[in-house]
């Protein structure tokens, strides 16, 4: 295998294993819409756990981490920003009224938006800094790029996606 063939499969192997975590992502998300499709409106609006949040807030909580997602990855601006608290403050600190239909909507609407945006970032630019770390500090740890934040928010989805199950075996148990 010549130099050029080496860079070729190499560009594609990267290209591979992107498209595994945006795949991951996507299926993800599936998933919690999925859930969130599944049952009637009021389930949603229990706790996952005495003393815990309410589905509904994980909803409004997942949309507010993923539409910072645009402006982190400069892709533009948040859809959503009136929901922006609900990312780092816990259900009791915010209040806000939205409908289980309204969240939804909007869930489908910014996976949308933030699949378009995926699926045209190159490799050097899923890999290149995201917008919260400086040129200095990528320098010194270049895994702090888009493609790590993806998968860390791939994460922070799975471990919200393990909290609603509860309400899942609420159902089940009524």
């Amino acid at each position: 295998m010549n130099d050029q063939e080496k860079i070729n499969t190499a560009h594609a192997q990267t290209n591979l294993v992107i498209r595994q975590v945006i795949n991951f992502w996507e299926a993800n998300n599936k998933a919690i819409t999925a859930f969130f499709n599944k049952h009637e409106d009021d389930v949603y609006l229990g706790e996952v756990a005495p003393g815990r949040n309410r589905g509904i807030y994980l909803l409004a909580h997942l949309i507010a981490t993923n539409d910072a997602l645009l402006p982190l990855f400069n892709l533009g601006e948040k859809l959503f920003p009136e929901l922006a608290p609900l990312a780092s403050e816990a259900e009791s600190a915010v209040p806000f009224e939205l409908s289980i239909a309204d969240l939804r909507n909007k869930w489908e609407t910014l996976n949308i938006t933030l699949a378009g945006h995926f699926k045209n970032l190159t490799a050097e630019q899923w890999l290149s800094r995201h917008n919260s770390v400086s040129d200095e500090d990528f320098a010194l740890d270049p895994t702090r790029n888009k493609l790590n934040v993806l998968m860390n928010r791939t994460s922070h989805e799975n471990y919200h996606r393990g909290q609603l199950i509860f309400l899942n075996e609420k159902v089940l148990t009524v």
